[in-house]
């Protein structure tokens, strides 16, 4: 009888209602953004993450002699008194190590001069010292190169304070319109030393939001994924107030998903020696994103002790 009344029992119990969709995908939404943000959080920390980087020394001589030591025309913050001598060759830039200091390139001993590719020639030659924990490489802005520093050491990286960001909201995942522009336009963007470049212009999105519609021009080339660079009500009160970022998924026929839940910090955010782009006029929105990274307020480089 017992069996039985406790048979009887637990048919008396309804079974556990499923999830309903919306719940669901708001679980779903969550689960996302949270492996987004992580990943986030250690590409900034990686290595070679924007939190290591020391230093951007531009080549304003046809030679430099490159080292932490007191002799150097360029002088490192961090790394062997003397590194070596860096050259411009025409559109080149020429490395002659010292003799005796260690250095490696893709994990093989530097022997003797070596044409650094910059982050224009596709993946950039990266020269590293200190066991590995230090790097130098060349970028390419306009007609001037420089050398950027990076080092495990960073304060910035060993400092690092996390990322404070809005609560996640499913409602700032928004459908935008795809509106293309002819193959070919261009957008006249200025990066914070104040460099003017035409980048591609494939199109812009447009989104309506409290009953008004608001349109960003992206950056990028057809048919990968939109970079946007913009501004908002936030930009300076809340949020870094250069602007801020987003990378889109790819375009869906005159649609795509611009998630501001995902709108990040450029690296100037974390360090004064990036070339950020800044937001061109027609990206400045006036609208209040509660949604993305806040601004970052952590140890900077130039702070005694940064390495």
């Amino acid at each position: 009888m017992l069996i039985a009344l406790a048979m009887l029992g637990g048919c008396d119990k309804a079974p556990a209602p499923a999830a309903a969709p919306a719940q669901k995908a708001d679980v779903e939404f969550l689960a996302d953004h949270a492996i987004w943000q992580q990943q986030r959080r250690e590409e900034l920390q990686a290595l070679d993450g924007w939190t290591s980087l020391v230093g951007l020394h531009w080549l304003e001589l046809k030679a430099h002699y490159i080292g932490s030591g007191p002799g150097s025309g360029i002088r490192l913050e961090v790394g062997p008194p003397k590194l070596g001598m860096v050259k411009q060759q025409g559109d080149a830039v020429v490395f002659t190590p010292e003799r005796g200091v260690p250095l490696t390139i893709d994990g093989k001993p530097v022997k003797g001069a070596v044409r650094m590719r910059s982050d224009t020639d596709g993946a950039p030659t990266v020269i590293r010292f200190d066991d590995g924990k230090g790097s130098l490489s060349v970028i390419h802005r306009g007609q001037r190169f420089a050398l950027r520093l990076k080092h495990a050491d960073a304060i910035t990286r060993s400092g690092f304070k996390g990322l404070e960001s809005w609560p996640a909201d499913p409602q700032w995942r928004v459908d935008a319109r795809w509106l293309p522009h002819p193959p070919g336009q261009t957008l006249k963007v200025v990066d914070i030393t104040g460099l003017e470049q035409q980048q591609p212009n494939p199109g812009a999105v447009e989104f309506q939001r409290d009953g008004k519609t608001f349109r960003i021009e992206a950056l990028g080339e057809p048919g990968r994924s939109l970079f946007l660079v913009f501004a908002d009500r936030t930009s300076g009160h809340g949020s870094y107030p250069a602007g801020r970022f987003i990378d889109t998924a790819p375009v869906q026929g005159d649609h795509v998903v611009v998630d501001f839940n995902r709108a990040y910090n450029p690296p100037c955010a974390f360090t004064p020696y990036a070339t950020c782009p800044l937001p061109p006029p027609e990206n400045r929105i006036d609208l209040l994103v509660t949604a993305g990274e806040k601004a970052y307020v952590g140890p900077s480089p130039l702070d005694k002790g940064a390495h």
